[in-house]
């Protein structure tokens, strides 16, 4: 799978559930304070970041998704050993009852 520097929503769920099957962990990061619901956020907090394993994917999100696209190169130079993306639209366009289906039904 290609890591691309913004995730929309149903990229990040899809993305998200075939990583960890590979034992990759993938967070989604609020840089804003504001945490979605039901989505299972972390505040951006780089020291507590650093424990995760090596490797592992950091989603970082805002209201718009501008401005954590436009720090996208900063969040990798603090975090090389990480995979850094953008949610794209941020908090603003996350649907909350957004779902994946099975493709096994």
């Amino acid at each position: 799978m290609k890591i691309t520097d913004e995730w929309t929503q149903e990229e990040f769920l899809t993305n998200k559930k075939a990583l960890e099957k590979e034992g990759v962990q993938v967070v989604l990061v609020d840089t804003i304070l504001c945490p979605i619901e039901k989505a299972g956020t972390i505040t951006y907090n780089p020291y507590e970041m650093q424990k995760y394993p090596k490797g592992s994917v950091f989603v970082f999100y805002c209201d718009t998704g501008k401005a954590t696209k436009e720090r996208l190169d900063t969040y990798k130079k603090k975090f090389p050993d990480y995979h850094c993306i953008s949610l794209k639209g941020g908090r603003g366009y996350w649907r909350v009852n957004m779902q994946l289906l099975d493709d096994e039904a």
